[in-house]
């Protein structure tokens, strides 16, 4: 059965969506996930025969002018379909992203505990930090800029782009089904994560107006 992804507004939601996100498993626990309630504005839900496979708190807005996809938190349950709920879940996004900025390049970012959880940024251009790339003004701007809409600005390291301590108040929770195909050198952007003391990785893309009209296209029924 395909993966079906309904949107609504974060105040629609119920004590008991919560209950069920809780249950769900995951890294986000109740209170994590009220908070997220009040934090953002959009609550996708994933469903596979009825059940939920994943989740996502995100907003979209702009930040100096320039339309931005925030992931606030994600989760995706850990199943063999756990890949395509992840990319089911992104392209509501990027669909919400293709009707409120249409003709408009756009900024995808969030927070990542481990590397398995970039596949989620997969298909997005200019990601920062990557592999290999040393970054400049303004691609370290812009993790400034999300660190501090994030609300762990005091605790961020703009040369790691890592929160130190505090940062983990929301991010993408994916495990891989290909984890150990991870490029080595991926993995090393996470050398200075402190999972333990709540430590966390800012990382945001790009969309281009053209490639988002794909992106954001919904499934053909």
């Amino acid at each position: 059965m395909p993966i079906q992804v309904d949107t609504r507004d974060c105040g629609t939601i119920a004590d008991t969506d919560l209950d069920e996100m809780a249950s769900m498993g995951g890294a986000f626990d109740i209170g994590v996930l009220s908070k997220a309630k009040e934090d953002w504005v959009l609550c996708g839900s994933a469903r596979s025969d009825d059940k939920l496979v994943g989740f996502s708190f995100a907003t979209l807005e702009r930040i100096g002018g320039t339309p931005c996809v925030l992931l606030g938190l994600v989760s995706v349950k850990r199943t063999p379909k756990r890949d395509q709920v992840l990319k089911s879940l992104l392209r509501e996004a990027f669909h919400r992203a293709l009707m409120a900025f249409p003709d408009e390049d756009v900024v995808v970012g969030s927070r990542f505990v481990k590397a398995d959880a970039l596949e989620a940024f997969k298909q997005l251009d200019e990601v920062i930090p990557r592999a290999g790339h040393r970054a400049v003004g303004e691609e370290r701007a812009w993790g400034r800029r999300l660190a501090k809409r994030f609300g762990v600005d005091g605790n961020y390291d703009e040369q790691s782009f890592v929160v130190k301590v505090n940062g983990q108040s929301g991010f993408i929770d994916h495990e891989s089904l290909k984890a150990d195909k991870i490029d080595a050198a991926v993995t090393d952007l996470f050398s200075n994560v402190q999972v333990r003391k709540g430590g966390s990785l800012i990382a945001h893309g790009w969309t281009m107006a053209e490639d988002l009209v794909k992106l954001g296209a919904r499934p053909l029924t």
